[in-house]
């Protein structure tokens, strides 16, 4: 798997096909091949014409694992996006990032916008600019000696994840610590690219998609009936949706 230098972390990255560049950002205690490969994601998009790069977030996957929470603010981490766009010597890519990824490729859309065709953020809606819940019980369940340790349900839920993913705990920990910034909606109201919006209709952690949307110029919303946080990720209605979005606004050839 390759990698870059970017900020000083060693990010790692995979490429697959050609044509028109897709980046793709994943969500917290994920990385490139669970949270798209596997899905079906990249498949998907090389089948449909599109050069897709994955990137394992700082802490993540494959790249350098920090235990600093300074190290992971999301506009931290969007400059490792930005520095691999950059260093694949592409002019622009589309961008799409799901939950925490969503909340890196606004940042991304914000304050690179040169370098952006248009954007897609999955999973996370109005909770975008009004703020998540307590991130401590989840840093505790990180931190836990063992799951067994960790009572609390969402706390649990997040440690089985990070523990199937085969995660560093610990730099999970100090990400979840600081990642989970409040965009304000005067910020995300200068986007100024098409951006899709996609977040299952039983989402409790992304909030609705309308509100987000609304708040840009050329935001599109977009409901994933009947699914959740989790099992929005490689939905069929979710796939067939940004598909019709990259054909009207980022289309191949």
């Amino acid at each position: 798997m390759p990698t870059f230098t970017s900020e000083g972390y060693e990010i790692a990255f995979s490429i697959y096909g050609e044509g028109p560049t897709v980046l793709l950002v994943h969500g917290f205690a994920s990385n490139g091949k669970v949270n798209w490969v596997d899905t079906g994601w990249v498949e998907e998009l090389v089948d449909a014409g599109y050069r897709v790069v994955t990137i394992d977030n700082r802490g993540h996957g494959k790249s350098e694992k920090i235990y600093d929470t300074a190290a992971y603010p999301s506009s931290e981490m969007a400059k490792d996006s930005i520095n691999l766009i950059d260093y694949l010597g592409v002019k622009q890519v589309a961008i799409m990032g799901y939950s925490m990824g969503a909340r890196i490729s606004a940042y991304v859309s914000m304050t690179a916008p040169d370098k952006i065709a248009c954007a897609v953020f999955g999973g996370l809606g109005e909770r975008m600019t009004v703020g998540m819940s307590n991130s401590t019980t989840i840093v505790d369940a990180l931190l836990a000696p063992t799951l067994d340790e960790v009572k609390d349900r969402t706390g649990r839920t997040f440690r089985i994840f990070a523990e199937h993913t085969k995660s560093d705990l610990k730099a999970l920990a100090a990400c979840m610590g600081s990642s989970r910034q409040k965009i304000s909606q005067e910020d995300v109201a200068k986007i100024d690219v098409p951006v899709l919006v996609a977040v299952g209709s039983d989402d409790e952690v992304g909030g609705r998609p309308e509100p987000l949307a609304a708040l840009m110029d050329k935001g599109e919303s977009l409901v994933i009936e009947g699914r959740d946080h989790m099992r929005a990720t490689g939905d069929k209605q979710f796939k067939e949706g940004v598909l019709d979005f990259f054909s009207r606004v980022y289309p191949v050839g």
